[in-house]
């Protein structure tokens, strides 16, 4: 293939020329079209910026000005590129990493677009009851008036509270807050004061009340408008109320239940949604029986199943439902409703075509009704490449985004399957990755480099592969053409935390042994049931021993309403948990959800760096503290912009544009603060340097200097102190969690938890990843990770892989031992791969 792309004519190649996107440096390119194109280069290089951000972004605005401009508004518009010009581009559709939706009512099913499908098979060819008018295709789905359970709502769950959960304590008094329910501080009071004024004992237990005064507090949707007398005790109050004295303002009461309920729909507040949820207790809805649907849609039947039964099912299972009804239907067709079986024959073989699709590309293992927040990325990411493969569009340009993220070695080969089918549809495919396999497989590969951020943004190379052996700047190509053999020695365990009897998800019945003051790589194919052994499992029991709070929950509103019932682990520690004193489960959620959050605010290295400012000779003439250094407090930040360094311009019939702020021009900070400079610079352009550039600038600062050195060590050099927590990766924001931890002093006996720390990684970075957890271990410490990467397994302590397959076919532990162990057991998919990479040589000839 790449002979016959050397030989194609130019015609055949997108040109590039200029491209300064980012870091790139005024870059020029050419490309072939109907090939699969690999992006390459390590983490930061600029891989992405001229993948995504100029290629892609030049595609998509070239396609948005031929719309209207009202329908521009639906789209998500990229900036547009810098670049001279691109000559030979297609139409490009971007499947980028991101992680799940954030609506719990999106679903596998309406991912792929097979719930319409379904729903469509289950109205015009299910089974009726006798004397059952006919059910709309949007009377199957929960998300619709029509379909929704009037009970819940669509929900499948009721939310309710009671007595003990506004009132955990009833031996408080009102005044002591008895009623935990009702909102804190100021407002708490005048309620507790309205209460005086209609004459309940605020100073009495709870449980002393008579039940009708406490059914009305919290139970009453009445809300009486009554004088208040602030401060005064209940003999004064009904003193000055006999005395008809002026009060301090009339106020509104609210019962409990209205408060909590109402607080929970209209407060604009995920503090004030979080605080309330707490006291509403969840149930199964009464109705529906957590089925979401009216009664009407559940009396439709398709192969002896309603349609939420149906949902149950995983992808490999319906296919085999839907595959033999069809069978049957074409032997034994149905003679007094023909229509049903032509739609069963029209529909059937176009809902096989889409399942098929997902099969090959290792998701066989889902259920339809799996809630998209709940996927990994690259799970999301191929569920979306499937729904594109099934589309047979030609002569687009695919651009993905690390496809094989969070796969395992086996499941990389089905993605390859599924890139080659594209391409042969007659499409081009610029594929940014890292993995090994997918480069060595590409037709052209483009090197970016030769390191991150300022010191990247070059072209090293653009070919095919094999021409990459002999261009010696490249870090890509050592990992290629010569793979390093060496194989530490394993370390001895310090003893074992033992799981007993584990059931979660596709786990039944699970036994394991986790070695402790070692490094451990859990594997297994994707859907195995690593994450429900190692993130929910092993990490609900320890912190159940440990009596610790999980840290970093997300409190947006569909989780703090799981419309899922919450799926719980059954187990127990039998054995180890002595030997442990915290656990720290490092994930990818993000480090922030708004522009505020960043690398500098999180790690701490902030704190330290506007102190510094504060003690220069012209702050402290002026009386400036610390705080005058943030740009979350009024007394430093640009009073425009309020600190957010832009401002937003509404524009009719196009999306809101966001620009520079016009009065600090996006420094975030007023005048007078930009005016204290610290070595010639002020906080903003602090903010402003990479990691790598403040290392530099610090260096006579050893406390900053050491929290910047670990922040490079785990392959972030490049990100800029004040990038904002939103434009960080899922690996991105995971690495800064594990250089904050890598910061703090050691005391050993801590548990780390890490779940695909390699994700968008360059091997020259899992390199650096590797000696950073290393370290943790020589600490004291256990460190386990759940990884596919082979390189990371074949340099971990102990290897426990689980499996055999996805889904039903996985939730057990297959093998677990070194990792020489593990390579050599034939039932492990593990096992295959990690013995290829043991006798993988393929040395440089030029060592360069």
């Amino acid at each position: 293939m790449s002979k016959e792309l050397i030989s194609h004519p130019v015609s055949n190649f997108v040109k590039v020329q200029g491209a300064k996107e980012n870091n790139l440096k005024n870059v020029d390119l050419e490309i072939p079209r109907d090939a699969l194109v690999v992006f390459t280069g390590v983490s930061g290089s600029g891989k992405s910026s001229l993948a995504f951000g100029t290629l892609y972004a030049e595609a998509q605005r070239r396609y948005l000005e031929s719309v209207s401009p009202y329908a521009r508004r639906l789209f998500n518009q990229m900036s547009i590129p810098q670049v001279d010009s691109i000559d030979g581009l297609p139409p490009a559709i971007a499947l980028q990493q991101q992680r799940g939706g954030t609506s719990t009512r999106s679903s596998v099913g309406s991912v792929t677009t097979i719930s319409n499908l379904i729903r469509m098979l289950y109205s015009r060819a299910g089974e009726y009851p006798a004397g059952q008018s006919i059910v709309y295709a949007e009377s199957f789905s929960p998300n619709t008036p029509e379909g929704a359970c009037p009970e819940c709502h669509g929900l499948g769950v009721v939310y309710e509270v009671t007595e003990h959960s506004m009132v955990p304590d009833d031996s408080l008094s009102i005044r002591e807050k008895a009623i935990a329910a009702w909102p804190t501080a100021w407002q708490g009071q005048n309620l507790r004061e309205i209460l005086m004024t209609l004459g309940y004992n605020v100073d009495i237990p709870w449980r002393d009340l008579p039940k009708k005064d406490r059914d009305w507090i919290l139970f009453t949707e009445e809300q009486p408008v009554v004088p208040v007398y602030s401060g005064l005790n209940m003999a004064q109050v009904q003193q000055a109320l006999a005395r008809k004295m002026e009060p301090s303002y009339m106020g509104t009461f609210t019962g409990v239940k209205r408060y909590v309920m109402q607080t929970f729909a209209n407060s604009p507040s995920q503090a004030m949604k979080k605080r309330v949820a707490k006291f509403m207790l969840s149930a199964q809805c009464p109705v529906c029986h957590g089925k979401r649907l009216r009664p009407e849609p559940l009396s439709v039947k398709f192969a002896g199943m309603d349609i939420a039964e149906f949902y149950q099912l995983n992808i490999k299972s319906l296919r085999d439902i839907v595959s033999s009804s069809l069978k049957s239907k074409s032997n034994d067709p149905d003679q007094e409703h023909p229509e049903k079986t032509l739609v069963l024959q029209r529909i059937g073989h176009d809902l096989l075509s889409r399942l098929d699709v997902l099969i090959d590309l290792g998701l066989g293992y889902l259920t339809l009704e799996r809630s998209t927040p709940t996927l990994s990325p690259g799970e999301l990411q191929r569920l979306r490449l499937g729904t594109q493969i099934h589309s047979n569009l030609f002569g687009v340009v695919y651009v993905l985004d690390e496809p094989s993220a969070g796969l395992h070695p086996a499941d990389t080969q089905s993605l390859l399957r599924a890139l080659d089918r594209l391409k042969a549809a007659g499409n081009s495919l610029f594929v940014v990755e890292h993995e090994i396999e997918i480069i060595r497989h590409a037709d052209w590969v483009v090197d970016v480099g030769p390191g991150a951020g300022e010191k990247g943004g070059e072209i090293l190379y653009s070919g095919p592969l094999q021409g990459l052996e002999k261009i010696h700047k490249s870090v890509t190509r050592r990992y290629l053409f010569n793979v390093d053999q060496s194989q530490k020695l394993a370390r001895e365990a310090k003893g074992w935390l033992q799981l007993r009897d584990v059931s979660r998800n596709n786990l039944k019945h699970v036994d394991a042994d986790f070695p402790l003051g070692v490094l451990t790589s859990v594997t297994g194919v994707s859907g195995s049931g690593k994450s429900s052994l190692i993130s929910q499992a092993l990490v609900e029991l320890v912190l159940e021993k440990l009596g610790q709070q999980i840290s970093g929950t997300d409190d947006q509103e569909d989780n703090l309403l799981q419309t899922e019932s919450p799926k719980t682990t059954t187990g127990y520690i039998s054995e180890g948990i002595s030997h442990i004193r915290r656990l720290i489960p490092v994930d990818q959620k993000p480090i922030g959800r708004t522009p505020r959050s960043n690398l500098a605010t999180y790690t701490g290295l902030f704190d330290h760096v506007r102190k510094l400012f504060a003690n220069t000779k012209m702050a402290k003439s002026r009386k400036y503290d610390a705080g005058r250094f943030s740009f979350n407090v009024a007394k430093g930040r640009c009073p425009n912009c309020e600190g957010e360094g832009f401002v937003m311009v509404e524009l009719l019939f196009l999306p809101s544009v966001y620009t520079p702020c016009p009065a600090c021009h996006g420094s975030r900070y007023n005048e007078k603060t930009l005016e204290i400079t610290y070595h010639d610079k002020n906080i903003a352009q602090v903010l402003g340097m990479t990691v790598d550039e403040a290392f530099d600038f610090f260096d006579s600062e050893p406390q900053i200097n050491r929290a910047l050195d670990v922040v490079r060590q785990v392959g972030l050099g490049y990100l800029r102190l004040g990038q904002p927590a939103t434009e960080l990766s899922g690996g991105e924001a995971q690495r800064i969690k594990l250089a904050t931890e890598l910061q703090r002093a050691q005391h050993g006996n801590t548990l780390y938890i890490l779940d695909e720390p390699t994700t968008g990684l360059h091997p020259s970075d899992v390199d650096n990843l590797l000696i950073q957890l290393n370290k943790l271990v020589d600490q004291g410490n256990t460190v386990i990770v759940i990884e596919h990467d082979m390189h990371v397994v074949a340099n971990s302590d102990w290897v426990i892989d689980v499996g055999p397959g996805a889904g039903d076919e996985g939730g057990e532990i297959v093998v677990c031992g070194s990792a020489a162990t593990v390579a050599a057991e034939p039932v492990s998919q593990t096992g295959k791969y990690l013995a290829s990479h043991f006798n993988e040589k393929t040395p440089l000839k030029d060592s360069g």
